[in-house]
């Protein structure tokens, strides 16, 4: 399974005046953009690392799905969360040949946390051995900024906030997440079920 970004999170939708105010940077000097291109990479990457904690899409765009076979092909369940629509399912061969599926097929069960693709009918169609399927989806909590939660929001901020300050700061281990941050995000995450109960 591979899921793709298809279209970027645009400039226009990050909040990087409320940053600079948020990092005390001065403003009304000649050199006020000075720092954007690095500023908005960090916005980038802290909203790359919120969404991959709690497999949600913040900002809303497009994004594509491979897969190679279905887990269920009853009920297909989306990596993403919330999904806003399914614009196309493809199957491929393993000739390269490509099938797009009639909408009327399939549909989408919304849901906050485990969105599927569910057939019109009792099973998705079988993918070809060697070939795979593309769904293409749009997916995202909010068109622009000021839509989002608040504190998912303000764990954006916080976060990007923290990878300014600790720029130059290799001595940090992996995936580390300040604790301010994992506590707004908490209530967002997926809960996994395993054989011990909750994950």
């Amino acid at each position: 399974m591979m899921l793709s970004e298809v279209t970027p999170v645009p400039e226009a939708a990050l909040p990087l005046a409320q940053f600079k105010a948020h990092l005390r940077l001065g403003t009304g000097f000649g050199e006020d953009s000075l720092q954007d291109e690095v500023l908005f990479g960090f916005l980038r990457a802290a909203l790359a690392a919120i969404e991959a904690r709690t497999s949600k899409a913040l900002i809303t765009r497009d994004f594509e799905l491979e897969i190679r076979h279905w887990r269920d092909r009853s009920r297909m369940v989306l990596p993403i969360a919330p999904v806003q629509a399914v614009s196309e399912v493809m199957i491929r061969d393993a000739a390269g040949s490509d099938t797009v599926l009639d909408t009327a097929d399939y549909r989408l069960e919304p849901d906050s946390q485990r969105p599927c693709l569910c057939p019109a009918g009792r099973l998705l169609p079988a993918i070809p051995t060697g070939g795979l399927a593309r769904i293409s989806l749009q997916a995202g909590m909010a068109a622009e900024w000021g839509g989002l939660p608040a504190d998912l929001a303000q764990a954006v901020m916080l976060l990007a906030a923290h990878y300014y300050e600790y720029r130059a700061d290799t001595g940090l281990h992996g995936g580390c997440m300040p604790f301010g941050v994992t506590s707004l995000i908490e209530r967002y995450r997926a809960l996994r079920l395993s054989l011990g109960g909750l994950a």
